[in-house]
């Protein structure tokens, strides 16, 4: 019935619109904010239409959060849905994992034309570069890489025991970034340190930039060493974990040294790339260790990957800006270069990223102060906002890994599901339809 639904709204849309017509700068950003609305509204249909039935505004929320890959749920007993809709919540993220516009340009010719202004719009980061002169054919080679990942993921799962349902599931969550697990435990519902350790190696493939992944299959494995966000993504991946490990080892959480580690490397990548599976109750874990896990929800993964926040590129910018601020300081008429992997950084890339740290900030302490407005104290509010704006599930608090949305207000779920679309789009592709001047010939 919903597959019906959208497919007459489709039809109907194709005899209104006029398909010769080209598309501009400002249409494709319109058209990729647009779009997802449109599908996050189609994709609530089965939600609200299977049993149990959910309310427009939970479908809404559980459809939203799985094609932003954020994880967050409104389901109390996920177990108690049927398996078509378990299925359809995996699928929604493994289509917003790469972006459905994406997808719409490796497949359909009718939006090659106008097709680079809408890859802008999508691509998370701030670099666009193709890897092919037509777009097409970059959008096709993404999600090669992307295809090949996914059953690379699905087979060692299924061939290290998880039934071939779930192995499906999770390999579509894990490489979308995205964190829905069938299971009301997540990945804790296996005790198989063999599946959380092939579920960590997925989950930093798809926390790379798939540039990389498309470098390697063309034999380029240097330019793996290279790549100093690569690099950067790793160190912090690797200094967190060991300082969660220790951490939670000094103050007896744990007495055994490898589940210490494999719990520690997991829950900082499944943070640091916004996936959100889970395998352990972090709440229980030493503040200072929850309190650097809120620190990588604001981190994300690297450029051009599946993953949400900040992107590590965009601090390593950040960085290089604040080391030549002050070392003008000690040499005011000095000429200084910001420079990443060699590569010289236009005045226009900072600023892009000044303000879209800015923004982010904005929004994180809006969200913040319009979510304790309903009633959540400051700690589950500031975790919420933060968790949803950066596309990651889990919080802290009333929203903590063995915690869920359902119990937040209407006007909160709307709330966290607008900051959700914010964050997948990388703020500015939606703040920009709130301006004037955006509309204006």
């Amino acid at each position: 019935m919903s597959a019906v639904a959208t497919l007459l709204v489709g039809l109907l849309l194709t005899r209104l619109m006029d398909p010769s017509q080209e598309i501009y700068h400002r249409e494709g950003f319109a058209v990729v904010a647009l779009v997802w609305v449109f599908f996050s509204i189609c994709g609530s249909l089965p939600y609200m239409l299977a049993e149990p039935h959910h309310s427009f505004t939970d479908a809404i929320f559980e459809t939203m959060s799985g094609f932003t890959t954020t994880g967050a749920t409104i389901f109390t007993d996920i177990a108690s849905h049927s398996r078509p809709i378990l299925l359809w919540r995996s699928i929604t993220q493994w289509l917003g994992g790469m972006g459905i516009i994406v997808l719409g340009i490796a497949i359909l010719p009718a939006l090659g034309i106008g097709g680079m202004q809408l890859f802008r719009a999508e691509v998370p980061g701030p670099t666009s570069d193709k890897l092919t002169p037509r777009i097409r054919d970059t959008a096709m080679i993404l999600w090669k890489a992307y295809l090949l990942l996914t059953f690379i993921c699905f087979a060692l799962l299924w061939g290290f025991g998880m039934e071939p349902f779930y192995a499906v599931c999770h390999a579509l969550c894990a490489l979308s970034s995205g964190g829905f697990s069938p299971h009301n435990e997540s990945i804790a519902y296996y005790e198989s340190s063999v599946i959380h350790y092939i579920l960590i190696g997925a989950m930093f493939m798809a926390g790379m930039n798939f540039a990389l992944h498309y470098q390697i299959s063309r034999g380029k494995l240097g330019n793996l060493f290279k790549d100093t966000e690569l690099r950067i993504f790793f160190l912090v991946v690797i200094v967190s974990a060991g300082v969660i490990c220790i951490k939670t080892l000094s103050l007896g959480v744990y007495s055994d040294i490898p589940t210490a580690i494999r719990d520690s490397l997991f829950t900082t990548v499944a943070i640091v790339t916004t996936t959100g599976f889970g395998t352990v109750d972090f709440e229980s874990w030493p503040v200072v260790s929850q309190f650097l896990i809120l620190l990588l929800m604001f981190t994300g993964g690297c450029a051009g990957s599946t993953a949400g926040g900040v992107k590590i590129i965009r601090l390593i910018i950040l960085f290089k800006l604040l080391s030549q601020q002050i070392q003008k300081l000690f040499h005011p008429k000095a000429i200084i270069q910001l420079r990443v992997d060699h590569q010289v950084l236009s005045s226009e890339v900072f600023l892009s990223v000044l303000a879209f740290l800015i923004i982010y900030i904005t929004s994180f302490g809006t969200g913040t102060l319009l979510m304790t407005s309903t009633g959540l104290d400051i700690v589950s509010a500031a975790s919420a906002t933060a968790s949803c704006l950066g596309n990651i599930g889990p919080g802290l608090g009333a929203v903590g890994p063995t915690d869920n949305y359902s119990t937040i207000t209407t006007f909160g779920k709307w709330l966290l599901s607008f900051l959700m679309l914010l964050g997948r789009l990388e703020l500015l592709t939606v703040i920009v339809l709130f301006s004037p001047s955006f509309w204006r010939r």
